[in-house]
């Protein structure tokens, strides 16, 4: 008889397979594995990553479907936020633990586990992202992180631990990199992305659409239309969070948009370099801030761009389930209530054109920004000037001196 249940967070990858034999041999429970599919398995044989599980030894294997409760309420406050983690990474693994864990949680606290249990290694940013919302929902329930227990240093030996125990795999040494999947990207991590000094071989690891020097040598256009900052709609057919997600994945893939090379700066201290597909997400943030351009006043727009840096920190940091991340997310609610229009853009080869802008709630008046005649006094601007001015002109008289 096992000691009890665990609840795995399985992906059906290398490092969540290995898990469920080690838990057994190490720990003696009956472990449940839980895929959270929040759009990895689009293109996967998923009976199978569920079957596998069982083949592996665990007691039960299931999948919770949550696409549209991440599209909805994760992705589409962070759009709404141009929440972009050092200007550059959108979120996309980080907006999707908080849902998985939460629903982790549930299902332990249905079976009556003990025991959570997940495949992120020491080094990364997941460890800290599932722990904190466990804590969060359930902070009696014990955390079983195999790669701060286990002998396995390397995905080399994760891969060997596998071979040895029949364990099935879709990946091979070749083909080792480590990734992350679901609507909102797919990530690249290891092997010779390893060293910033290498040119990414894209031909060898894109999966959601092509290089830029492969795209076609047509623009396509492209129209968006927003609801209060939520886009809603492509080219006139309105549309749910997760399928316009998808849509505009396959858009942008097909025009080399949205491929991402940065080193980042992980939590826990050191610096990783990734490659990051993120089609859609790439064309929903240029989108939504150029309608914000337009219907925000210069101040709210200033501010939320400072708040934006912040509120992707949270993120990145697995603090979505905090007081601070729900207080900025209110204030970008707020924010959106005039974040209404259409936006469309040209893709063509990597880049994301602008190609018209309208709204209902436009602050932009063409006849007082206009360069011909109108109403406006320009007379009036000396006076704005001598008052903008008047700090700095009283410093110079009183003998000031700047270098």
């Amino acid at each position: 008889m096992s000691k009890g249940i665990c609840v795995l967070a399985y992906s059906g990858g290398l490092d969540t397979s290995v898990c469920i034999r080690w838990i057994i041999e190490n720990y003696d429970l009956d472990v449940v594995a839980c895929l959270v599919e929040v759009g990895q398995e689009q293109d996967q044989d998923t009976d199978f990553t569920v079957a596998k599980a069982l083949k592996i030894g665990a007691v039960e294997s299931l999948m919770l479907n949550v696409q549209d409760e991440f599209a909805d309420q994760y992705v589409a406050p962070a759009i709404a936020a141009n929440a972009l983690y050092e200007n550059k990474y959108p979120l996309v693994s980080a907006l999707s633990r908080p849902l998985i864990s939460k629903a982790l949680v549930k299902l332990a606290q249905e079976r009556g586990a003990s025991y959570i249990a997940h495949g992120c290694t020491g080094k990364g940013n997941d460890q800290v992202r599932f722990e904190l919302a466990i804590k969060t929902f359930a902070p009696k329930l014990k955390v079983i992180a195999p790669w701060r227990e286990w002998d396995i240093k390397s995905r080399e030996d994760a891969i060997a631990y596998a071979e040895a125990r029949a364990i099935p795999l879709r990946i091979t040494r070749e083909t080792n990199y480590s990734k992350d999947k679901n609507i909102w990207h797919l990530s690249h991590e290891g092997m010779d992305l390893e060293d910033p000094a290498n040119e990414p071989v894209y031909d060898k690891i894109l999966e959601l659409g092509v290089s830029p020097e492969k795209a076609p040598d047509k623009a396509q256009y492209v129209t968006i239309d927003f609801k209060q900052g939520i886009p809603v709609a492509i080219d006139g057919k309105p549309m749910d969070g997760a399928a316009l997600i998808e849509l505009l994945n396959k858009l942008g893939g097909a025009n080399g948009i949205g491929i991402i090379d940065m080193v980042e700066n992980r939590l826990v201290g050191m610096k990783s370099r990734g490659v990051y597909e993120t089609p859609g997400g790439t064309i929903l943030y240029k989108a939504h801030a150029l309608l914000e351009s337009l219907t925000l006043d210069k101040d709210t727009s200033h501010l939320k761009d400072q708040l934006a840096i912040r509120f992707a920190e949270l993120v990145y940091n697995g603090q979505w389930f905090t007081p601070v991340r729900q207080a900025l997310s209110a204030f970008v609610s707020e924010t959106q209530k005039y974040v209404t229009g259409q936006v469309k853009l040209k893709l063509y080869k990597g880049n994301i054109i602008p190609a018209g802008i309208t709204s209902p709630y436009s602050l932009y008046d063409a006849e007082l920004a206009s360069f011909g005649e109108s109403d406006y006094d320009h007379n009036d601007s000396a006076g704005f000037i001598t008052l903008f001015g008047l700090p700095y002109q009283v410093a110079a008289l009183l003998g000031r001196e700047y270098k």
